[in-house]
């Protein structure tokens, strides 16, 4: 096999495991609205989704939000989203993992972010 076929096939194969990984968003539910308003303990600012962890009623809760394109484009920033940051986060609770949300909307540094 010559080598671009070798990289393709590599290429492919890497593609076709990311593709798997990535969820879909039955696994929330959307008939349960719910609000956080918190700061921000931790951020991950990474592909294909950005997360952010947030203490609330107890417990530490992880939001995922949008892909960092969208946010960006809709101008909401890693800076915006710094640990200590106070946010206020709308989305729906996950049915599969306690403790976790689907974000629709984040309010953070005064700007309003819908994430869908």
């Amino acid at each position: 096999m010559n080598r671009r076929a070798i990289i393709l096939s590599f290429a492919a194969v890497l593609s076709a495991g990311t593709a798997s990984a990535h969820h879909g968003w039955g696994s929330y539910d959307a008939a349960r609205v719910m609000t956080i308003e918190a700061p921000v303990e931790m951020l991950s600012w990474a592909n294909p989704h950005a997360h952010i962890m947030l203490p609330y009623e107890g417990a530490t809760w992880e939001a995922t939000l949008a892909p960092l394109s969208r946010m960006q484009a809709r101008g909401l920033t890693e800076a915006d989203l710094a640990p200590g940051t106070v946010v206020s986060v709308v989305g729906y609770p996950s049915t599969r993992n306690e403790h976790e949300m689907r974000a629709e909307r984040i309010t953070a540094n005064g700007k309003t972010v819908e994430l869908r």
